[in-house]
C-alpha cells in the first residue's frame, strides 16, 4: 500500500492550498484517513482526520473554521483544503491512513512521504 501526496507549496499568510492524497496498493477498506503535520522543531500532530465509513471529521482546533478535510475524486483520496493560511502552519504535511489489506484482512497505519507547506508572513 502506497499513500502519494499532492499540493504543498509556498504561499502568503492568508492564502488558500489544496492537499490530496491518494492510496493504491492491496486495499480491502480504508477505515480511517486524514493529514498530520510536524515541524522540525515540534511533535507530529494531528491536523484533520475523517471515518471513511460514518464521514466523521476530527481537526487540531488550531485549524478549526479554516481547513476542510473530504473525500477526494474517488473512494481512495481525500483532499485537505486550507484557508486563510498562517505562518504557523508551516510544516511538512503527512497523509495517514488506517487501512484493511486485501491480503491479510489486518489493519495497518500507513504514512505518505511527506508534502511541504510553507506560509510567508
Amino acid at each position: 500500500v502506497q499513500l502519494v501526496e499532492s499540493g504543498g507549496g509556498l504561499v502568503q499568510a492568508g492564502g488558500s492550498l489544496r492537499l490530496s492524497c491518494a492510496a493504491s496498493g492491496s486495499i480491502l477498506s480504508i477505515n480511517s484517513m486524514g493529514w498530520y503535520r510536524q515541524d522540525p522543531e515540534k511533535q507530529r500532530e494531528l491536523v484533520a482526520l475523517m471515518n471513511r465509513r460514518t464521514g466523521a471529521t476530527e481537526y487540531a482546533d488550531s485549524v478549526k473554521g479554516r481547513f476542510s478535510i473530504s473525500g477526494g475524486t474517488t473512494a481512495n483520496t481525500i483532499d485537505l483544503f486550507m484557508a486563510n493560511l498562517r505562518p504557523e502552519d508551516t510544516a511538512e504535511y503527512y497523509c495517514f491512513a488506517k487501512i484493511t489489506s486485501r491480503d491479510t484482512w489486518r489493519e495497518y497505519d500507513y504514512w505518505g512521504q511527506g508534502t511541504q507547506v510553507t506560509v510567508s508572513g
